[in-house]
């Protein structure tokens, strides 16, 4: 007996009948997209793997841990801000347009261990906002009004937003001296992982998910004091345009995001409907990223949605259904089947979305084929149909049949 072969771990099939809850998702991103003005860039799914080991920083999980390496120097990419970057860079989109709006829509790949909710080849939709002279605390509050009006639009309605600045680059890395002074006592009691993070990014304590050292977080006093006047006024906008656009948002002093390149704004929204992994997206400001990948010194901004998150966060009382045929065609006997295999391709040629069963077998079958097919009408031909030179119709919501002339079948049902 030969080998079955089964999807790799991690992965999924996404199936006929889950396509249409798919497509709609994606539908709704890009109608709000444009109202935004974004627009889509779709770039390669793997890069040099140093790309992403600059842009994310070598200390991150992502680089440490979840990389799925091609061999050589490639990587599949975990996520798709720096490849944005990559192709803003290389097409020199800065001499182009003030501040280029791109989204994207896709898979992304990383190895971690498989849950519900996070899986090694998932698929993201986002948004990036890249340009000269573009930091603005309006711009902030736009990216991430948008993440939260496409939630809405998708029917989620209890979820949570919280935001936090991490200030300039040097007012980053005096909250990283501040974290260094408090978490020194404590750090005997940190799990193994967050001693070595300590040393090399003692950001990423604030994300752990060990039940020890989340109580040796919450112990801190955690607040603002590294933040200098001007970042001070700068979230101070952050929050007042996320009022004024009716944004309800919670503060979260421990958020800083996973990846090294984040500066000023960072956003998380969570649902607590998914259990541990309830992260739905998250993004933030990153200044200082596309010099740092060897382009000009221009401002940036983006976020990230999760959509197989959002597909299990979802009302589950609507039913998506896919595209089905117009018209199924059915032939009563050999005889006629050229002719019904014409008439299906002539229906397909004016724009008719029509099938056939190509085993000429029992009426009662093929009709079971053509109602299992979700067709609006069945055309049946025949002996007598081929002989007076029309088609008999069935109309399959009322019942009603009808002979009909060829040519004015297609009249009928479009």
């Amino acid at each position: 007996m030969s080998k079955k072969f089964l999807v790799p771990r991690g992965t999924n099939d996404i199936l006929p009948l889950e396509i249409p809850l798919w497509q709609h998702v994606e539908a709704k991103a890009r109608d709000i997209l444009k109202n935004y003005n974004y627009k889509e860039i779709r770039t390669p799914f793997f890069e040099e793997t140093e790309l992403f080991v600059r842009s994310m920083g070598q200390t991150s999980d992502v680089v440490q841990k979840q990389m799925l390496n091609l061999g050589s120097d490639l990587s599949l990419r975990p996520e798709n801000t720096a490849s944005v970057v990559r192709a803003y860079i290389q097409h020199s989109l800065d001499r182009k347009e003030n501040l280029s709006k791109l989204f994207y829509i896709g898979p992304m790949f990383r190895g971690e261990r498989p849950q519900k909710g996070r899986l090694r080849q998932f698929h993201q939709m986002g948004g990036e906002a890249i340009g000269p002279g573009t930091c603005s605390p309006y711009l902030d509050a736009e990216v991430i009004a948008l993440s939260v009006n496409m939630l809405k639009s998708f029917g989620l309605n209890n979820f949570q937003l919280k935001i936090n600045t991490l200030g300039s680059p040097e007012d980053k890395e005096n909250f990283s001296g501040m974290l260094r002074k408090m978490f020194k006592s404590p750090l005997e009691g940190l799990c193994e992982d967050c001693q070595k993070r300590y040393e090399r990014n003692v950001f990423r304590i604030l994300d752990c998910k060990n039940k020890d050292c989340r109580a040796i977080v919450n112990a801190q006093k955690i607040d603002h004091s590294y933040l200098s006047d001007e970042s001070h006024a700068y979230y101070a906008k952050v929050k007042e345009a996320l009022e004024s656009l009716g944004i309800a948002y919670e503060e979260s002093l421990n958020l800083v995001r996973g990846l090294d390149y984040y500066t000023h704004t960072v956003f998380e929204i969570s649902d607590a409907s998914l259990g541990s992994q309830d992260a739905l997206g998250a993004g933030g400001r990153y200044n200082d990223l596309v010099p740092q990948l060897g382009g000009p010194q221009v401002d940036a901004i983006g976020f990230a949605l999760g959509v197989e998150r959002i597909l299990l966060a979802m009302p589950q009382d609507k039913e998506f259904v896919g595209q089905t045929p117009t018209v199924f065609v059915i032939a009563l006997d050999e005889t006629a089947f050229a002719e019904a295999f014409s008439l299906v391709n002539t229906l397909r040629q004016e724009g008719v979305p029509s099938d056939i069963n190509y085993k000429v077998s029992s009426v009662k079958s093929q009709m079971r084929s053509a109602n299992k097919s979700g067709a609006r009408y069945v055309a049946l031909l025949g002996e007598d149909e081929l002989k007076n030179n029309v088609v008999t119709v069935k109309d399959m919501e009322t019942g009603n049949q009808e002979q009909l002339e060829l040519t004015k079948l297609i009249g009928k049902v479009k």
